[in-house]
């Protein structure tokens, strides 16, 4: 296909490709996020949701499974609650990137968010520096000579545990921002959390296990607070009770999704480990695959009419 795109200089919207290429959101659901995401602080507060959908025509069942969507991939948070008269009151939070509950209640109570987009960073303090015409920082030469940064996929091992450690350590940064690791630190961690998984661990349950009841106040270093997790909550070889979800969750964290296309998060109900629409398609998959075997085995109605003889 041919494309012609001229980036706009004024009254656009911002849009990460995680949002607009998210492979379980529906067209309503990124319409809305977006469409929310460009107003002004007032004109954004004014309306509740459902109204600001009611402006785009996204209306009844539409705007139900559109908030379900987002609600479920961690774009909105809601929170309902009586007043002094007996009348409900429900606040919700609208966001453009996947936020855990705990970094959405930081954020609506005045809070800073997970982490702030480059554009948004304070500027260093103090003027510019002098540099002396013909010379080199000694940063500069040693910048020049650096080795190129390891893979972002991790490589496979004799076994296979380390690097499927590795991958869920590298995806602990899509549950809660502050558990972002590099591909050194993560690497460095495998060892002991592949030890989860030779004595029975499931990844899922690895995974909830570093990501379930977090610090209030964040966590300061992400590589401290996993190795400290590893070493303190290793499960015994008999099974995995350490690495259940403690008493009182109600909802699942946000995991990363199994199943092909762009790497996604979801909020599972079990332990499943695919979102509902890669589950969907797989299932679609293997029925087509069924239904083209028994095809090509059944003969026409020629051929049985041919073998039935005069």
């Amino acid at each position: 296909m041919l494309r012609h795109a001229i980036a706009p200089t004024r009254r656009y919207t911002k849009a990460s490709h995680d949002v607009v290429r998210h492979p379980c959101l529906n067209s309503d659901a990124k319409v809305l996020l977006l469409y929310v995401q460009g107003l002004s602080e007032a004109d954004a507060s004014a309306r509740s949701l459902g109204e600001h959908a009611a402006r785009l025509g996204i209306k009844g069942r539409a705007y139900q499974r559109a908030k379900q969507l987002l609600s479920d991939y961690g774009y909105l948070h809601a929170w309902r609650w009586q007043g002094e008269r007996g009348r409900w009151i429900t606040e919700q939070l609208l966001a453009n990137v996947t936020l855990t509950r705990e970094e959405a209640g930081r954020v609506r109570a005045g809070g800073e968010p997970p982490s702030l987009p480059p554009s948004t960073q304070v500027p260093t303090v103090g003027g510019p520096g002098v540099r002396e015409a013909g010379g080199s920082y000694p940063e500069e030469q040693q910048e020049k000579n650096l080795p190129h940064p390891p893979p972002e996929e991790p490589e496979p091992d004799a076994d296979g545990e380390l690097a499927q450690a590795e991958r869920v350590l590298l995806s602990l940064r899509h549950v809660d921002r502050g558990l972002l690791l590099g591909v050194r630190e993560a690497r460095a961690l495998a060892g002991a959390a592949a030890e989860w998984l030779r004595r029975g661990v499931s990844a899922g349950d690895l995974r909830r296990a570093l990501t379930t009841g977090l610090p209030v106040g964040g966590v300061r270093s992400a590589v401290g607070f996993v190795r400290h997790r590893l070493v303190q909550k290793l499960p015994d070889r008999a099974g995995s009770a350490a690495a259940s979800d403690p008493v009182g969750v109600v909802r699942a964290d946000l995991v990363t999704c199994e199943g092909p296309g762009d790497e996604h998060v979801f909020r599972p109900v079990g332990v499943e480990t695919r979102c509902g629409r890669c589950r969907v398609q797989g299932a679609r998959a293997g029925a087509s695959g069924a239904r083209d075997g028994r095809r090509a085995k059944s003969p026409s109605w020629r051929d049985r009419l041919a073998n039935a003889g005069p």
